[in-house]
């Protein structure tokens, strides 16, 4: 059955709630008066879930996923790639025959109906999402935002934060390239931060790319990556550093501590924030942003407040001479920045990451190898642990220490430890009086406690 509006359907279950691009969709359909339930794999009897707990909060009833929370009332049931064919709760609402649609044909429906901003890259789409959401209810458009991480301003409500429905008809998406969804959108602006190797070869992102501006009304790029200044259809629509020639240019880079400053077209700009990729994004949101209507100093202003999203370079504390930064870096351009970042922090920087997945650390293998052994500076380090393994039939056939073999082989001082429970004690030698430690890794939902729980143990 082809679902092309929700206007009749009202109660919708979400099969794998707890992953971030589903919660973010079931937050929005349950604040827009809609009768949502889910289920997940890490939902366990007897067992707190903060994620479950946050869910409820906001009216989402939540089940173990054994077809429980699927009954004859059940309209439509939401499924992200990730979900098999298998799975129980399919087979329940096959044989109930309710329709059943994936997360990215679901976003795309919901975006029809508002002014659509789809943020697309393979880098910096979660913080330009949020950054650009800021800005403009900062400038009191009342707009709504559907990403893949929370804000921490709404974080700090007890939210998850990765989703609000605004009165507003401004709809800011992060539109994910990893799975191919990207094309499933039509919205009214487009933008493009940049094109990196990730889960998908650069020939094949360029044709994804290619696909995602034809949908778009307005596409806006970033001039400074020849890759991505292709893409461009109006100059004065774009943004870039000063010699890009773009409508929006950056300049006067500074970062002091965890504060950068700079300015755009000629406005000064404060973010409480570390990196020439946060300027970037910065860049980005507020190129977006004036071009829906709100002027340069208001998009200053309204960044001057920006408090950060989840896991980017996330600040947990300095303790016993030793800056503690959590981040969700995973990709080689996203572990590159994520060190050059809080380089200027500290005269040493030890940087522990750990790879997800054996198909993804073995395609992009090469890649890591080459940009961390680049940005790794002679008194700095690279620890890894084990590859983080979610299931599956995956092929293990390549080690996170294959990746410290070869940036040994480059030079690098390269550490492994199998056991991340064992990393603080395999540190505490390596630690000095001027130091950063720099956790890196995403997918693995752990990720965040073994954060805090290392900065405790320091």
């Amino acid at each position: 059955m082809l679902i092309d509006s929700l206007d009749n359907i009202n109660k919708i279950h979400f099969i794998g709630v707890a992953g971030v691009g589903m919660s973010a969709i079931a937050q929005y359909l349950s604040a827009d008066n809609k009768t949502i339930t889910g289920s997940d794999r890490y939902f366990i009897p007897e067992t707190t879930n903060e994620t479950k707990v946050q869910l409820e909060a906001e009216g989402i009833k939540c089940f173990m996923q054994d077809g429980s929370g699927i009954d004859e009332q059940t309209q439509l049931v939401v499924i992200s790639t990730a979900i098999e064919n298998t799975n129980v709760e399919i087979e329940k609402a096959i044989a109930l025959q309710i329709p059943i649609i994936k997360r990215a044909e679901l976003l795309s429906i919901i975006l029809e109906t508002k002014r659509g901003v789809a943020i697309g890259g393979t880098s910096g789409k979660s913080t330009t999402t949020a950054m650009l959401f800021d800005i403009l209810e900062y400038a009191g458009l009342e707009p709504s935002i559907i990403s893949g991480a929370g804000l921490v301003r709404l974080q700090e409500q007890g939210k998850i934060g990765n989703a609000k429905k605004g009165n507003g008809d401004i709809l800011v998406i992060e539109a994910d390239e990893s799975d191919g969804s990207i094309v499933n959108y039509y919205p009214e602006i487009g933008v493009l931060l940049n094109i990196d190797k990730d889960h998908k070869e650069i020939k094949e992102l360029k044709k994804i790319f290619k696909i995602f501006k034809a949908h778009c009304r307005k596409f806006i790029v970033n001039l400074t990556t020849p890759v991505v200044s292709k893409y461009s259809e109006n100059k004065l629509n774009d943004f870039g550093i000063a010699r890009s020639r773009a409508g929006y240019t950056v300049r006067k880079f500074v970062q002091e501590g965890l504060c950068i400053t700079f300015e755009i077209n000629d406005v000064s700009f404060t973010l409480n924030a570390i990196g020439k990729h946060n300027m970037e994004n910065a860049l980005a949101a507020t190129c977006v942003a004036n071009q829906l209507g709100v002027s340069l100093s208001n998009c200053s202003e309204a960044l001057a407040r920006y408090k950060g999203i989840y896991r980017r370079n996330q600040v947990l504390g300095k303790k016993n001479n030793v800056w503690v930064i959590d981040d969700y870096a995973h990709n080689p351009a996203k572990v590159y920045a994520a060190i050059a970042s809080v380089q200027p922090l500290a005269q040493k920087v030890i940087a522990w990451f750990q790879p997800h997945g054996y198909g993804p650390t073995r395609f992009l293998r090469t890649d890591f190898v080459a940009s961390i052994s680049q940005v790794l500076r002679t008194q700095d380090e690279i620890w890894m642990s084990e590859i983080f393994y979610a299931g599956g039939t995956a092929i293990k056939d390549i080690s996170a220490n294959d990746l410290i073999k070869d940036l040994k082989a480059k030079g690098s001082q390269a550490f492994f430890v199998a056991d991340r429970n064992q990393l603080i004690n395999k540190l505490r030698s390596h630690f000095t009086n001027d130091c950063v430690l720099l956790l890196m890794g995403a997918r693995d939902p752990s990720l965040d406690e073994f954060a805090k729980q290392v900065y405790l143990e320091i």
